[in-house]
């Protein structure tokens, strides 16, 4: 019998860089590249970001071992500079791993922004441990702040 584990978390981080900056390195297809990939010996295979709502994202790569990921995400609302809020499916070697739905918000605190992420996951037979997941996004964040805060432009 099948085996599903629900879980939630939430992911803060201020970033010393404005909304519209932050924002912009999730709608720009060449900026998000800079930061949203995998280990550094990671080779993207396939990527592509139509970032509106109803639009897609494909982000497909593989370590040199074969170790390969897949990530397809479903956009669902946009405001500028203010909140994202969009469904994916992540694949390890070929199986499911989890769907997600996940809201990113971003409020100005300071000379900076609170990034805030909160994912409801469906991990599916016991593939993935949620809490790899929650690391997994924080260390996505630290790419996010490193690069936004050294590409201001």
């Amino acid at each position: 019998m099948s085996q599903q584990i629900q879980s939630t978390f939430t992911v803060e981080r201020v970033i010393a860089a404005p909304p519209s900056r932050v924002f912009r390195a999730f709608a720009d297809f060449d900026e998000k590249k800079q930061w949203f990939a995998g280990p550094p010996d990671w080779t993207q295979i396939e990527a592509s970001l139509d970032f509106r709502p109803g639009g897609t994202e494909v982000n497909i790569g593989a370590t040199p071992d074969g170790d390969r990921s897949e990530f397809y995400a479903h956009f669902y609302d946009i405001v500028p500079n203010e909140r994202i809020v969009y469904t994916y499916e992540m694949h390890h070697r070929g199986v499911k791993l989890s769907v997600s739905l996940a809201t990113l918000e971003l409020e100005p605190e300071g000379g900076g922004t609170r990034v805030s992420l909160t994912e409801h996951g469906v991990f599916l037979d016991g593939h993935e441990d949620p809490a790899l997941r929650e690391e997994g996004t924080r260390w996505l964040f630290d790419g996010l702040a490193a690069y936004v805060e050294r590409v201001r432009a």
